[in-house]
């Protein structure tokens, strides 16, 4: 699938995006991301959790995010985030991998009975 954008080259060579609360995940957004920088733009990121506080109340459409992303970047204080490149997503994701099994194996062993007296107390 095509970017969006290809062939819309600017004069400006900047791009920031600003991941709308609700509609792309890390990972479409990192992607989107390295996929414009092929275009030449240089690409930041705003994380959605530094939008959050600027979208208004029970407004929850695409108007508004960009009403807020556009409102949160204007900020002195935002930090951006830079661009994982994709070998770097695969190591993030087999940590997670990692930590939910780890997790899990800790819920088995708890709930199989051998734990049941080390919690007990004398």
């Amino acid at each position: 699938m095509a970017p969006p954008i290809a062939g819309g080259a600017s004069e400006s060579r900047q791009c920031l995006l600003g991941n709308p609360l609700r509609v792309t995940s890390d990972v479409e957004r990192y992607y989107w991301a390295r996929q414009i920088a092929v275009l030449g733009h240089e690409v930041r990121l705003l994380p959605p959790a530094h939008v959050k506080p600027y979208v208004k109340l029970g407004k929850k459409n695409d108007a508004a995010d960009a009403a807020a992303i556009c409102e949160a970047v204007t900020r002195p204080h935002m930090q951006l985030v830079a661009v994982k490149t994709a070998d770097q997503q695969a190591a993030l994701m087999l940590h997670r991998a990692r930590d939910l099994l780890v997790g899990q194996r800790t819920m088995l062993i708890w709930d199989s009975g051998d734990g049941v007296g080390v919690d007990a107390g004398p």
